[in-house]
């Protein structure tokens, strides 16, 4: 693959001065343009000509508005990073609609440095390279605009460089340590780009021996892609999202999962208390424990309105230490959360090592709310399953406790909870116009909670179906699992 990029090819200078001009002055243009569009653009620059990167880093901060170009350089992992999953670091810092972020090494380095350095097996840059993949995907599916850019050097022109620039005072360590690897890394940056380059995310292998041949093609390639896309961007005509139901039926699903739940079992309140009492006491002292030994956790609540989730979360919380846990509350996306990806909002709420995490509700919204009131069209929630698995796969894989809650009561027990909160005068906040509205819906609701537990609930993240038509029980079985996950996650990480 590099073999075919090592031509030799070479702009003169008086080529080079005469093309300059007109392409920063396009560069400009289109960067300022950008600002009003409805999508964001990334420039990758990776690749093994470590000052060749950093040369067109600055010359894209020379000829564009360095202002607007949201720059990341991404070194060793610091220790806030190192307790959270890799793309974390990634994912907090993508740019908004309208704005153009630059990310040198990231990713697609870090991946080939960590295989090269042994700090990752085999099987492990392979799993590296599908979330690569599945994140870039992800990204462009939303609307992005994702150009990469490979800067190679062959291997005798590098042994010249790193000669060159190792006379001075200044020694250039890391274009050393590139060529100390250089055989080793090739065949990885290979695999890298033909696992990672897609239609909608093409890697661009730039030989980088002459600069002027360099600058002209990375330049050239922002700006043609970005013009082009600002095109169709103002050619395509708005169009009204309309609020209907997207049915699709459950994929291979021989029955109603939520049928499956026994809503008449109840649990006495003699048994009740007293089993509260334990379970919370091994709550708490299992907590301990993954504070002290780095252990995080994620708890995911979804469920009917009136299911009972603040009631569970209360449960879950009293037997814990405040500063061990932090509730998230979604409720819909701000103006700052639509400018992003949607999954973006929740890697930023990720947490430390050994702290607890819940989610009343979560990013589960896409494929439940959002798919039955027509707030994302079909596409959107209909490729959003792939995506919370891979988000919830790298959860797992960096040691995090996942655990899914979906509180299941009928429709005769809902009604008669409404009823109860509008004679409860703390409780009256609760209700609204929407939840009698959308109890309307409930078979549409169904079909979609039926399909989402059906692809999305894994083996490293199953759902939890929860009878709640007891709320007591309901409670006592959310603790019972809560202290299993708990309890197996010190055992598996041998802690």
């Amino acid at each position: 693959m590099f073999e075919i990029a090592e031509v030799g090819s070479q702009v003169s200078q008086e080529e080079y001065e005469a093309q300059v001009p007109h392409l920063r002055v396009d560069l400009i243009n289109a960067q300022y343009d950008l600002r009003s569009a409805d999508f964001p653009i990334l420039v990758l620059i990776v690749g093994d000509d470590h000052q060749g990167c950093n040369a067109v880093l600055n010359l894209l901060h020379e000829w564009m508005d360095a202002r607007y170009l949201d720059t990341h350089v991404f070194g060793a992992l610091t220790e806030e990073e190192q307790e959270r999953p890799r793309f974390w670091r990634y994912w907090r810092t993508l740019p908004r609609k309208g704005q153009l972020g630059v990310y040198v090494g990231a990713w697609a380095r870090n991946a080939v440095a960590d295989r090269v350095q042994e700090k990752i097996s085999d099987r492990e840059f392979e799993r590296r390279t599908a979330h690569i993949a599945r994140f870039e995907q992800a990204l462009v599916d939303d609307g992005a605009l994702v150009l990469k850019f490979w800067l190679h050097l062959p291997k005798k022109a590098l042994k010249r460089q790193v000669k060159k620039n190792n006379k001075g005072r200044r020694k250039d360590e890391e274009g050393r340590q590139i060529y100390k690897f250089y055989d080793e890394a090739l065949p990885l940056g290979e695999r890298l780009i033909r696992k990672t380059s897609t239609g909608n995310a093409l890697w661009h292998v730039v030989e980088t021996t002459d600069e002027y041949y360099r600058n002209l093609t990375v330049a050239r390639v922002i700006r043609d892609s970005l013009t082009a896309r600002l095109a169709a961007h103002q050619a395509a005509k708005p169009k009204r999202a309309k609020r209907t139901v997207q049915r699709v039926a459950v994929p291979e699903v021989g029955v109603n999962v939520l049928e499956t739940v026994d809503l008449t079992v109840e649990l006495p309140w003699e048994d009740y208390k007293k089993t509260l009492d334990k379970l919370q006491d091994r709550l708490r002292l299992l907590s301990q424990r993954a504070r002290e030994q780095g252990v995080s956790s994620v708890l995911v609540f979804e469920g009917w309105d009136a299911a009972g989730k603040g009631g569970v979360i209360r449960r879950i919380t009293r037997a814990l230490d405040a500063a061990d846990y932090r509730i998230v509350p979604i409720a819909a996306p701000s103006e700052e959360e639509k400018a992003h990806h949607y999954l973006w909002r929740f890697w930023q709420q990720l947490p430390r090592a050994g702290s607890l995490l819940i989610f009343d509700r979560s990013w589960y919204g896409r494929v439940l709310v959002e798919r039955v009131e027509g707030l994302a069209r079909a596409d959107e929630w209909q490729r959003a399953y792939s995506e919370i698995n891979d988000f919830e796969e790298q959860l797992v894989e960096r040691g995090t406790v996942v655990l899914k809650f979906w509180l299941h009561i009928d429709p005769a027990t809902q009604l008669r909870r409404f009823k109860e909160r509008e004679k409860t005068p703390y409780k009256k906040y609760k209700l609204t116009a929407e939840d009698y509205r959308n109890r309307e819906k409930w078979d549409d609701y169904v079909v979609a909670v039926n399909e989402m537990v059906a692809r999305t609930s894994t083996d490293m993240a199953p759902w939890k179906l929860v009878a709640a038509n007891d709320k007591r029980g309901a409670r006592v079985e959310v603790l019972q699992t809560i202290c299993q996950g708990l309890k197996q996650a010190l055992k598996s990480s041998g802690r």
